[in-house]
């Protein structure tokens, strides 16, 4: 889905969000026909509202996502890189390790090739080089992306120089969440 259509946006917001923009929509639909007619112009609302509410109360709290990353920088690289791996696989992807260097994982998924870095993975603060480094690489394999994986912040740089280079930036959160999933589903990962 485009990152900028109002029901992309939506799922990104709060729930109730969806809410409120179905509400304005329900009176001027209503003014014009019947409130049945008027209902069913606000179920896609209502829909994003319902999903949005389900995907917020299936994400980490801030302890848990601090917990996890934590113990995400305390593991060694064998660990993590199992990890990891996992985890891409879990969303759908295949997976190759490399040899080295800057790429760690090539993902396939859908017919597209995704570069994988993750071994600076402990570092508090991850500036723009690591992240053109891995852009080199893209160009050099011609693959479609870039997965940029860290358990640590970015700089303001990082941030944008991975915006306008359309690098996936997997960390905080969104990290937190599918070490999670991997967690929840195999419990043979004696980390947690």
């Amino acid at each position: 889905m485009a990152k900028q259509t109002l029901f992309s946006i939506l799922l990104r917001a709060p729930w109730w969000m969806s809410i409120l923009a179905a509400l304005p929509l329900f009176g001027a639909v209503q003014l014009f026909l019947p409130p049945v007619v008027a209902l069913c112009a606000t179920f896609p609302f209502l829909g994003i509202a319902a999903y949005a509410a389900w995907k917020q109360l299936r994400a980490p709290g801030a302890a848990n996502v601090a917990e996890t990353l934590g113990k995400l920088r305390g593991m060694s690289w064998e660990n993590f890189s199992a990890v990891i791996a996992e985890a891409l696989q879990r969303d759908g992807y295949a997976v190759k390790e490399t040899n080295g260097g800057t790429v760690d994982f090539e993902a396939r998924k859908n017919g597209r090739l995704a570069l994988v870095s993750c071994k600076r993975w402990k570092v508090a603060q991850t500036g723009h080089g690591p992240l053109k480094e891995l852009l080199e690489a893209k160009h050099t394999a011609d693959a479609q992306d870039c997965i940029y994986v860290a358990a640590g912040d970015f700089t303001a740089n990082a941030r944008r120089f991975a915006a306008k280079n359309s690098i996936r930036l997997l960390s905080e959160a969104e990290l937190a969440q599918m070490v999670a999933r991997v967690e929840r589903a195999t419990r043979r990962w004696k980390l947690f």
